[in-house]
């Protein structure tokens, strides 16, 4: 999945911003999911490869073919900046059947259009606390 996300919007560089999901069908667990999404060998791969340190945004669910996918997204290195807080929601009219997983990772190059909450940072200034 990296490599063709990577070669989708072209170049590591360019993705600002990463998540991923899981959605198992009916007949599975949510742990089904989690158990290939939350593992090193997935999100730190994912990770490295795109020159990330935040953590991956995530959702892990549990419904029929064509249910909606919420994938959410932030900035690959600071968590605190909202213009990147993303959600990209999409359906698979036929996945995940009952006995499935739907895998799927998320990037953006860029922001928010027209962001205008700025970040965590300032909140946190206002407020009279540390951002570090």
């Amino acid at each position: 999945l990296v490599p063709e996300l990577i070669k989708e919007i072209g170049s590591p560089e360019k993705i600002l911003a990463y998540g991923k999901a899981g959605t198992v069908g009916l007949n599975g667990e949510i742990e089904h999911a989690s158990a290939f999404i939350h593992t090193l060998r997935f999100g730190n791969k994912f990770r490295d490869a795109v020159g990330g340190t935040s953590y991956l945004s995530f959702t892990n669910t549990r419904g029929p073919a064509g249910s909606k996918i919420s994938l959410p997204m932030m900035h690959k290195t600071d968590s605190g900046l909202r213009p990147y807080y993303l959600t990209h929601e999409f359906t698979i009219h036929d996945a995940p059947f009952d006995d499935e997983i739907v895998i799927a990772i998320g990037g953006a190059s860029s922001g928010r259009a027209h962001a205008r909450t700025g970040d965590r940072y300032q909140d946190m200034k206002e407020m009279g606390l540390d951002p570090k």
